[in-house]
């Protein structure tokens, strides 16, 4: 994070990272991911899809990472790490996570799944900005089916007004699985929350399939924050790494009148 003009500026970025495999599971990409991720130059990275463990992978692939995927793309780049275990089977693990390159103080994983055959979490952490102030990051997957997605969306609403103060700066980013933008009204009515691309262009960025963009399933929204500028990452070398694109975003801290942390 930035301090120009007084002002402080962070730059996030969202990414699907389809458990460290290229788009249908052809190649591995991991170490790829991890030389690519620092070029997006992000203060804090919403991953989705993080393998925290798989047995198989590991006997099959030489150069399969010894550690969790999330503590080896944080690499010396971000310093702290958060990591939401969702779905869970007998040879691993997998869900979100969340690198920061600032104090990650407090982080807890929510349950939100509507079955037990499709996992979801939101991953909630507190970031201590150099500011003083306190940042909070939620990190998200939907669910594959509307009806899901509406109750993980009224769960992550009911967490936002119990769990967030009102002037805090709050940030929602991940892989919304929502094509149709329904989440976006909910989330502006509710928690007065904007979405970067929206601000920026009019509306939410294509980012799937990662090669040509068509549809709009990932997002950025904020609260408590200007956005100065919004991007799509797509094509090489990021086709290669995941289905998805990567979006990433400029913002600015909107001041307030007393300290929120």
């Amino acid at each position: 994070m930035d301090q120009a003009g007084g002002d402080y500026t962070l730059s996030v970025a969202t990414y699907n990272i389809h458990k460290g495999f290229s788009h249908f599971n052809r190649r591995m990409m991991v170490r790829e991911l991890r030389e690519c991720l620092p070029q997006l130059g992000a203060d804090v990275v919403f991953l989705q899809e993080v393998q925290g463990a798989h047995a198989l992978h590991a006997e099959r692939f030489d150069d399969w990472p010894a550690e969790p995927q999330y503590e080896y793309l944080a690499d010396s780049v971000w310093r702290d790490f958060a990591y939401g275990r969702n779905a869970v089977y007998d040879h691993g693990h997998h869900g979100n996570a969340i690198l920061s390159r600032y104090p990650i103080i407090h982080s807890e994983n929510d349950d939100v799944s509507s079955h037990a055959y499709e996992r979801r979490g939101l991953l909630h952490c507190e970031i201590e900005f150099p500011t003083g102030r306190t940042l909070h990051c939620i990190c998200v997957h939907l669910g594959l089916h509307e009806r899901a997605r509406r109750h993980q969306i009224g769960a992550l609403i009911a967490r936002v007004e119990r769990e967030v103060p009102p002037a805090a700066p709050l940030i929602i980013a991940g892989d919304f699985n929502d094509w149709r933008d329904l989440a976006g009204p909910r989330l502006s009515a509710a928690l007065a929350m904007n979405e970067a691309f929206h601000l920026c262009y009019g509306k939410p960025a294509r980012s799937f399939p990662s090669a040509v963009p068509l549809v709009r399933l990932d997002r950025i929204y904020v609260r408590g924050f200007a956005v100065r500028g919004a991007k799509v990452h797509h094509g090489l070398p990021w086709s290669r790494i995941s289905d998805h694109a990567v979006l990433s975003a400029q913002l600015v801290l909107e001041r307030v009148a007393s300290d929120d942390s």
